[in-house]
């Protein structure tokens, strides 16, 4: 069981879990950062140290578990503060045993008393900024979708865009705190203003040509979301989830109660 690290860009490593979600480490001349801590199954922190020896910190796109319980092996974490009681929420004990049972099933050794004895302290509240990191900047932007805390992080240098859950092409939106379709939209269409020519995102490895972001954007019209079929999401059937095809081999899965 290891991280796989895949170095996508210049000073820009793209690392996948065990449980198949992804951070990306950030290296510049001077010092470096980590977007994202995993389901902290696998050790990021040695990783990230493998990588590097550059000082560093750690910041979290969002508040749900498979993003934050690797903060268990950092003293310290930044995250907007409107994600900090779903931080709580999906770092507590429930939570933990389920990831942990879902590992297990899926034949994965988990030091089961370490992990639910981890302690992971509420993340320092972030702000947008664009951090220096020598021959490499990442402007971080607050985008409310996914979640009310959800950023992105903008690298100019390499013309790339970290969307973490606010774009895949498996995108989420029917949690009880994602905002509003239209709002959700609205909000991620922006970052098309930005001059970026690449993504990475949270749940898949390979990088992305901007093009693929921009069509799944331009097919989540008024008419293809009133027409999504509904689908049953496991663990979910008590939400209105409905499933839009936006764009070849990509999907919005949203909740339809809230699709204005």
């Amino acid at each position: 069981m290891a991280l796989t690290v895949h170095p996508v860009l210049p000073g820009v490593y793209h690392i996948a879990d065990c449980m198949g979600v992804c951070q990306t480490l950030l290296v510049g001349e001077r010092e470096a950062l980590l977007v994202d801590a995993g389901y902290g199954i696998e050790n990021i922190r040695q990783t990230a140290e493998e990588i590097t020896s550059l000082p560093y910190r750690v910041i979290l796109t969002h508040g749900h578990h498979d993003h934050v319980l690797g903060a268990r092996w950092f003293n310290e974490t930044w995250m907007f503060p409107e994600d900090q009681e779903d931080f709580a929420e999906y770092t507590a004990e429930p939570t933990r045993r389920r990831i942990l049972a879902s590992a297990q099933n899926n034949g994965l050794a988990v030091d089961e008393a370490a992990y639910l004895a981890a302690e992971l302290t509420m993340p320092k509240p972030l702000s947008e900024q664009t951090i220096d990191l020598g021959g490499l900047t990442a402007q971080i932007l607050h985008v409310p979708a996914h979640t009310p805390g959800s950023c992105v992080v903008y690298v100019k240098e390499r013309q790339l865009l970290l969307t973490a859950d606010d774009w895949n092409p498996c995108t989420w939106a029917f949690f009880p705190k994602a905002l509003p379709v239209r709002v959700f939209r609205q909000n991620v269409r922006k970052l098309f203003d930005l001059p970026f020519e690449h993504v990475l995102c949270s749940h898949r490895a390979a990088l992305y040509d901007r093009s693929v972001m921009q069509a799944f954007f331009d097919g989540i019209t008024d008419d293809v979301l009133k027409n999504a079929p509904r689908v049953t999401i496991g663990g979910w059937e008590n939400t209105n989830t409905h499933e839009a095809a936006p764009a070849e081999g990509q999907v919005f899965v949203f909740d339809y109660d809230k699709l204005d």
